[in-house]
Protein backbone atom coordinates (compact mmCIF):
# COMPACT_ATOMS: atom_id res chain seq x y z
CA UNK A 1 0.00 0.00 0.00
CA UNK A 2 1.18 3.05 -0.92
CA UNK A 3 0.48 6.22 1.96
CA UNK A 4 0.92 9.63 2.01
CA UNK A 5 1.52 10.89 5.46
CA UNK A 6 0.86 14.53 6.79
CA UNK A 7 1.95 16.00 10.12
CA UNK A 8 1.75 19.38 11.21
CA UNK A 9 3.92 18.46 14.65
CA UNK A 10 7.31 16.52 14.00
CA UNK A 11 11.09 16.31 15.52
CA UNK A 12 12.48 17.88 16.36
CA UNK A 13 9.89 19.48 18.27
CA UNK A 14 9.45 17.83 20.91
CA UNK A 15 6.24 16.59 22.44
CA UNK A 16 3.63 13.40 23.04
CA UNK A 17 1.92 14.43 19.56
CA UNK A 18 5.01 14.94 17.36
CA UNK A 19 6.93 11.53 18.78
CA UNK A 20 3.81 9.37 18.03
CA UNK A 21 3.25 11.18 14.70
CA UNK A 22 7.40 10.54 14.22
CA UNK A 23 6.97 6.76 15.14
CA UNK A 24 3.71 5.97 13.20
CA UNK A 25 5.06 7.32 10.67
CA UNK A 26 8.49 5.18 10.95
CA UNK A 27 6.79 2.46 11.67
CA UNK A 28 4.60 2.60 8.98
CA UNK A 29 7.78 2.82 6.66
CA UNK A 30 9.19 -0.43 7.37
CA UNK A 31 5.83 -2.54 6.12
CA UNK A 32 4.05 -0.22 3.21
CA UNK A 33 5.68 2.47 0.94
CA UNK A 34 5.58 5.86 2.57
CA UNK A 35 5.90 9.63 1.96
CA UNK A 36 6.08 11.66 4.55
CA UNK A 37 5.74 15.70 4.25
CA UNK A 38 6.20 17.06 8.01
CA UNK A 39 6.36 20.35 9.56
CA UNK A 40 9.18 20.12 11.84
CA UNK A 41 9.15 23.94 12.54
CA UNK A 42 6.67 24.29 15.07
CA UNK A 43 3.63 26.19 15.34
CA UNK A 44 4.76 29.36 13.49
CA UNK A 45 5.06 27.83 10.38
CA UNK A 46 1.59 26.53 9.99
CA UNK A 47 0.44 29.20 7.85
CA UNK A 48 3.35 28.28 5.68
CA UNK A 49 3.06 25.18 6.04
CA UNK A 50 -1.08 24.46 5.11
CA UNK A 51 -1.04 25.90 1.92
CA UNK A 52 2.19 24.30 0.42
CA UNK A 53 1.42 20.97 1.80
CA UNK A 54 -1.57 20.90 0.39
CA UNK A 55 -0.41 21.75 -3.25
CA UNK A 56 2.19 19.07 -2.87
CA UNK A 57 -0.24 16.44 -1.50
CA UNK A 58 -2.45 17.77 -4.46
CA UNK A 59 -0.11 16.16 -7.37
CA UNK A 60 1.79 13.25 -4.85
CA UNK A 61 -2.24 11.90 -4.45
CA UNK A 62 -2.27 10.98 -7.68
CA UNK A 63 0.21 8.31 -7.07
CA UNK A 64 -0.87 7.27 -3.86
CA UNK A 65 -3.40 4.76 -2.43
CA UNK A 66 -4.33 6.57 0.94
CA UNK A 67 -3.48 10.07 2.86
CA UNK A 68 -3.21 9.56 6.20
CA UNK A 69 -3.01 12.93 8.92
CA UNK A 70 -1.20 12.81 12.00
CA UNK A 71 -3.68 14.49 13.62
CA UNK A 72 -7.07 16.88 13.35
CA UNK A 73 -5.59 19.76 12.69
CA UNK A 74 -5.19 19.05 8.83
CA UNK A 75 -9.07 17.63 8.52
CA UNK A 76 -9.45 20.25 6.24
CA UNK A 77 -6.56 19.43 4.12
CA UNK A 78 -7.89 15.73 3.63
CA UNK A 79 -11.12 16.73 2.51
CA UNK A 80 -10.08 19.08 0.04
CA UNK A 81 -7.81 16.56 -1.30
CA UNK A 82 -10.44 14.32 -1.70
CA UNK A 83 -12.82 16.15 -3.09
CA UNK A 84 -9.85 15.97 -6.21
CA UNK A 85 -9.02 12.43 -5.17
CA UNK A 86 -12.61 10.96 -4.75
CA UNK A 87 -11.10 7.50 -5.53
CA UNK A 88 -8.79 7.91 -2.99
CA UNK A 89 -9.16 6.80 0.87
CA UNK A 90 -8.45 9.30 3.42
CA UNK A 91 -7.96 8.73 7.30
CA UNK A 92 -6.68 10.54 10.54
CA UNK A 93 -5.12 10.22 13.77
CA UNK A 94 -7.39 12.34 16.36
CA UNK A 95 -5.83 12.54 19.91
CA UNK A 96 -8.10 13.77 22.41
CA UNK A 97 -7.48 17.89 21.96
CA UNK A 98 -8.71 17.16 18.42
CA UNK A 99 -12.00 16.32 19.71
CA UNK A 100 -11.99 19.04 22.82
CA UNK A 101 -10.29 21.56 21.36
CA UNK A 102 -13.69 22.97 20.05
CA UNK A 103 -15.65 23.54 23.46
CA UNK A 104 -12.87 25.84 25.04
CA UNK A 105 -13.14 29.84 23.96
CA UNK A 106 -11.86 31.82 21.94
CA UNK A 107 -11.76 32.41 18.15
CA UNK A 108 -9.44 29.25 17.10
CA UNK A 109 -11.72 27.60 18.93
CA UNK A 110 -14.70 28.50 16.88
CA UNK A 111 -12.99 27.83 13.44
CA UNK A 112 -12.18 24.71 14.47
CA UNK A 113 -15.30 23.58 15.98
CA UNK A 114 -16.95 24.98 12.49
CA UNK A 115 -14.56 23.66 10.04
CA UNK A 116 -12.45 20.94 11.47
CA UNK A 117 -14.72 19.02 13.86
CA UNK A 118 -17.28 18.91 10.02
CA UNK A 119 -14.05 18.09 8.00
CA UNK A 120 -13.20 14.89 10.62
CA UNK A 121 -16.59 13.34 9.92
CA UNK A 122 -15.92 13.56 5.86
CA UNK A 123 -12.85 11.51 6.20
CA UNK A 124 -12.80 7.89 5.45
CA UNK A 125 -11.62 6.47 8.84
CA UNK A 126 -10.67 8.38 12.39
CA UNK A 127 -7.66 6.60 14.46
CA UNK A 128 -8.74 7.21 17.87
CA UNK A 129 -5.71 7.01 20.33
CA UNK A 130 -8.11 6.11 23.33
CA UNK A 131 -11.68 5.09 24.06
CA UNK A 132 -12.06 8.71 25.95
CA UNK A 133 -11.52 9.99 23.08
CA UNK A 134 -14.52 8.29 21.13
CA UNK A 135 -16.14 8.98 23.71
CA UNK A 136 -15.34 13.00 23.65
CA UNK A 137 -16.16 12.33 19.70
CA UNK A 138 -19.64 10.78 19.63
CA UNK A 139 -20.78 13.65 21.84
CA UNK A 140 -19.91 16.02 18.82
CA UNK A 141 -21.78 13.96 16.04
CA UNK A 142 -18.82 11.65 14.91
CA UNK A 143 -20.37 8.47 14.18
CA UNK A 144 -19.27 5.37 15.93
CA UNK A 145 -18.95 3.47 12.85
CA UNK A 146 -16.43 5.61 11.56
CA UNK A 147 -13.45 5.56 14.62
CA UNK A 148 -11.62 2.78 15.21
CA UNK A 149 -9.42 2.54 18.74
CA UNK A 150 -5.85 1.70 17.91
CA UNK A 151 -3.51 2.92 20.72
CA UNK A 152 -0.16 4.77 20.66
CA UNK A 153 2.93 2.43 20.62
CA UNK A 154 6.74 2.98 21.79
CA UNK A 155 9.95 2.01 20.34
CA UNK A 156 11.29 0.19 22.98
CA UNK A 157 15.62 0.32 21.81
CA UNK A 158 14.98 4.41 21.54
CA UNK A 159 13.93 3.99 24.74
CA UNK A 160 15.81 2.19 27.43
CA UNK A 161 19.47 2.65 27.62
CA UNK A 162 22.18 1.96 30.12
CA UNK A 163 22.63 5.03 32.46
CA UNK A 164 23.79 4.39 36.10
CA UNK A 165 22.84 6.39 39.32
CA UNK A 166 25.76 9.11 38.50
CA UNK A 167 24.14 10.21 35.03
CA UNK A 168 20.85 10.88 37.24
CA UNK A 169 22.96 12.55 40.05
CA UNK A 170 24.22 15.06 37.86
CA UNK A 171 20.81 16.42 36.23
CA UNK A 172 20.08 16.32 39.78
CA UNK A 173 23.36 18.25 40.79
CA UNK A 174 23.52 16.62 43.93
CA UNK A 175 24.01 13.09 45.33
CA UNK A 176 20.78 11.22 44.61
CA UNK A 177 22.35 7.20 46.13
CA UNK A 178 20.39 7.38 49.11
CA UNK A 179 17.58 8.97 47.55
CA UNK A 180 14.07 7.81 46.21
CA UNK A 181 13.77 9.68 43.03
CA UNK A 182 10.23 10.66 41.44
CA UNK A 183 9.57 11.41 37.94
CA UNK A 184 7.28 13.40 36.41
CA UNK A 185 6.84 13.50 32.39
CA UNK A 186 4.54 15.60 30.86
CA UNK A 187 3.60 19.28 29.48
CA UNK A 188 3.31 21.60 31.93
CA UNK A 189 -0.67 21.94 31.65
CA UNK A 190 -3.18 22.07 34.24
CA UNK A 191 -5.10 18.26 33.56
CA UNK A 192 -1.38 16.47 33.74
CA UNK A 193 -1.44 17.16 37.45
CA UNK A 194 1.84 18.33 38.27
CA UNK A 195 0.88 21.11 40.82
CA UNK A 196 -1.41 19.24 42.17
CA UNK A 197 1.00 16.52 42.93
CA UNK A 198 4.03 19.01 44.34
CA UNK A 199 1.57 20.25 46.46
CA UNK A 200 -0.61 17.96 47.81
CA UNK A 201 1.31 14.92 47.78
CA UNK A 202 5.03 15.31 48.02
CA UNK A 203 4.60 17.06 51.47
CA UNK A 204 3.09 13.62 52.99
CA UNK A 205 6.28 11.60 51.40
CA UNK A 206 9.38 11.00 54.03
CA UNK A 207 12.66 13.56 53.39
CA UNK A 208 14.61 11.35 51.43
CA UNK A 209 11.93 11.13 48.44
CA UNK A 210 12.51 13.99 45.85
CA UNK A 211 10.94 14.95 42.25
CA UNK A 212 11.95 15.56 39.23
CA UNK A 213 9.21 17.10 36.87
CA UNK A 214 9.89 17.60 32.98
CA UNK A 215 8.19 18.19 29.60
CA UNK A 216 7.78 20.95 27.63
CA UNK A 217 6.61 24.27 28.49
CA UNK A 218 3.24 25.61 26.67
CA UNK A 219 4.42 29.27 25.09
CA UNK A 220 2.24 32.20 25.85
CA UNK A 221 -0.80 33.17 23.78
CA UNK A 222 -0.86 29.36 22.61
CA UNK A 223 -3.52 27.37 21.52
CA UNK A 224 -4.94 24.88 23.66
CA UNK A 225 -4.24 24.04 27.40
CA UNK A 226 -2.30 26.86 29.29
CA UNK A 227 0.91 26.70 31.00
CA UNK A 228 0.88 26.40 34.59
CA UNK A 229 4.73 25.99 35.29
CA UNK A 230 4.54 28.80 37.57
CA UNK A 231 1.68 27.08 39.64
CA UNK A 232 4.39 24.37 40.32
CA UNK A 233 7.05 26.88 41.07
CA UNK A 234 4.60 28.19 43.93
CA UNK A 235 3.64 24.73 45.17
CA UNK A 236 7.19 24.39 45.47
CA UNK A 237 8.12 27.66 47.64
CA UNK A 238 4.97 27.06 49.43
CA UNK A 239 6.05 24.05 50.94
CA UNK A 240 9.48 24.32 51.31
CA UNK A 241 9.98 21.93 48.69
CA UNK A 242 13.03 23.80 47.35
CA UNK A 243 15.60 20.92 48.10
CA UNK A 244 13.24 18.38 47.07
CA UNK A 245 11.50 19.42 43.74
CA UNK A 246 13.24 20.65 40.63
CA UNK A 247 11.34 21.65 37.37
CA UNK A 248 13.71 20.90 34.31
CA UNK A 249 11.61 21.91 31.24
CA UNK A 250 12.30 21.43 27.82
CA UNK A 251 15.27 18.99 28.42
CA UNK A 252 16.67 17.54 25.39
CA UNK A 253 16.03 13.79 24.51
CA UNK A 254 19.50 12.91 26.08
CA UNK A 255 18.21 13.98 29.43
CA UNK A 256 15.00 12.75 29.42
CA UNK A 257 16.57 9.27 28.51
CA UNK A 258 18.52 9.49 31.64
CA UNK A 259 16.08 10.34 33.92
CA UNK A 260 13.66 7.15 32.50
CA UNK A 261 16.41 4.83 32.95
CA UNK A 262 17.14 5.81 36.31
CA UNK A 263 14.66 6.89 38.41
CA UNK A 264 12.95 4.79 41.07
CA UNK A 265 9.54 5.85 40.37
CA UNK A 266 7.08 7.63 37.50
CA UNK A 267 4.16 9.16 38.46
CA UNK A 268 1.11 10.40 36.18
CA UNK A 269 -0.99 12.10 38.97
CA UNK A 270 -3.71 13.53 36.05
CA UNK A 271 -6.40 15.49 37.44
CA UNK A 272 -9.96 16.91 36.30
CA UNK A 273 -9.65 19.94 34.04
CA UNK A 274 -12.61 21.70 32.29
CA UNK A 275 -12.17 21.10 28.84
CA UNK A 276 -9.29 18.93 28.53
CA UNK A 277 -8.71 15.02 28.34
CA UNK A 278 -5.97 12.53 28.63
CA UNK A 279 -6.35 10.07 25.38
CA UNK A 280 -3.58 7.75 26.40
CA UNK A 281 -1.10 8.78 28.24
CA UNK A 282 2.62 7.92 26.15
CA UNK A 283 4.65 8.95 28.98
CA UNK A 284 3.31 5.70 31.10
CA UNK A 285 4.24 3.47 28.63
CA UNK A 286 7.44 4.71 27.94
CA UNK A 287 8.31 4.05 31.15
CA UNK A 288 7.18 0.72 31.70
CA UNK A 289 9.54 0.36 28.23
CA UNK A 290 12.45 0.90 30.53
CA UNK A 291 11.11 -0.58 33.16
CA UNK A 292 10.57 1.86 35.58
CA UNK A 293 7.88 1.14 38.22
CA UNK A 294 4.52 3.46 37.21
CA UNK A 295 1.72 5.16 39.52
CA UNK A 296 -0.98 6.95 37.33
CA UNK A 297 -4.58 8.03 38.29
CA UNK A 298 -7.48 5.57 37.11
CA UNK A 299 -8.51 8.37 34.95
CA UNK A 300 -9.01 8.92 31.21
CA UNK A 301 -7.27 6.96 29.26
CA UNK A 302 -4.42 6.03 31.89
CA UNK A 303 -6.95 3.84 32.57
CA UNK A 304 -5.89 2.05 29.07
CA UNK A 305 -2.24 2.39 28.84
CA UNK A 306 -1.89 1.11 32.47
CA UNK A 307 -3.18 -2.51 33.10
CA UNK A 308 -2.95 -2.44 37.40
CA UNK A 309 -0.42 -4.88 38.61
CA UNK A 310 0.95 -5.47 35.22
CA UNK A 311 2.94 -2.57 33.91
CA UNK A 312 1.80 -0.21 36.78
CA UNK A 313 -0.78 0.81 39.33
CA UNK A 314 -3.98 2.83 39.25
CA UNK A 315 -5.34 5.28 42.01
CA UNK A 316 -7.88 7.48 42.28
CA UNK A 317 -7.18 10.63 40.79
CA UNK A 318 -6.98 13.85 43.15
CA UNK A 319 -6.92 10.86 46.38
CA UNK A 320 -4.22 12.13 48.52
CA UNK A 321 -4.37 9.26 50.76
CA UNK A 322 -4.31 6.46 47.98
CA UNK A 323 -1.23 8.08 46.58
CA UNK A 324 0.70 8.82 49.26
CA UNK A 325 -0.19 5.28 50.34
CA UNK A 326 0.59 3.49 47.41
CA UNK A 327 4.04 5.29 46.83
CA UNK A 328 5.19 4.11 50.54
CA UNK A 329 4.25 0.85 49.91
CA UNK A 330 6.72 0.79 46.45
CA UNK A 331 9.06 2.32 48.24
CA UNK A 332 9.25 -0.10 51.50
CA UNK A 333 9.31 -2.55 49.44
CA UNK A 334 12.45 -2.39 48.39
CA UNK A 335 14.73 -2.56 45.20
CA UNK A 336 14.27 -5.89 44.14
CA UNK A 337 10.55 -5.27 44.05
CA UNK A 338 10.90 -2.45 41.86
CA UNK A 339 13.55 -4.42 39.58
CA UNK A 340 11.30 -7.70 39.47
CA UNK A 341 8.18 -5.13 38.74
CA UNK A 342 10.45 -3.39 35.93
CA UNK A 343 11.62 -6.52 34.25
CA UNK A 344 7.48 -7.52 34.34
CA UNK A 345 6.42 -4.26 32.89
CA UNK A 346 8.94 -4.30 30.07
CA UNK A 347 7.77 -7.70 28.86
CA UNK A 348 3.92 -6.36 29.10
CA UNK A 349 4.91 -3.10 26.92
CA UNK A 350 6.59 -5.68 24.53
CA UNK A 351 3.82 -7.64 24.01
CA UNK A 352 1.21 -4.95 23.77
CA UNK A 353 2.46 -1.94 22.52
CA UNK A 354 5.77 -1.91 20.31
CA UNK A 355 5.56 0.47 17.22
CA UNK A 356 5.75 -2.97 14.81
CA UNK A 357 2.72 -4.35 16.49
CA UNK A 358 0.58 -0.71 16.49
CA UNK A 359 1.62 -0.14 12.81
CA UNK A 360 0.72 -3.04 11.52
CA UNK A 361 -2.72 -2.37 13.32
CA UNK A 362 -2.82 0.97 11.51
CA UNK A 363 -2.35 -0.99 7.86
CA UNK A 364 -4.45 -3.18 8.52
CA UNK A 365 -7.34 -0.67 9.12
CA UNK A 366 -6.07 0.97 5.94
CA UNK A 367 -6.24 -1.81 3.70
CA UNK A 368 -9.81 -2.74 5.13
CA UNK A 369 -11.15 0.20 4.60
CA UNK A 370 -9.78 0.74 1.14
CA UNK A 371 -11.07 -2.98 0.20
CA UNK A 372 -15.09 -1.30 0.78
Amino acid sequence: MKILFISHSYPPIIGGVESQNYNLAQGLSKIAQVKIIANGRGKWWLPYFIPITFVRAFFLMMNYDACLLGNGVLAPIGVALKFFHPKKKFFSVVHGLDITFAHKNGLLPKIYKNINIPSLKKLDKLFMVGNITISEALKIGIHKENCTYIPNGVSIENLKKEFSRKNLSLLWEDETKDKKVILRLARFVPHKGTAWFIEKVMPQLPEDVIMIATGYRVAKNTAGDPDNFEDCEKAIKNNNLEKRVKLLPNLAQKKLDVLLNTVDLVVSPNIPYQQSIEGFGINVIEAGACERVVVASNYQGLAEAITDGKNGFLVESENIEQWVKKINAIFSAGPEFAKNFGTMAGKYVQENFTWEKISKRYLEEMEKSSRK
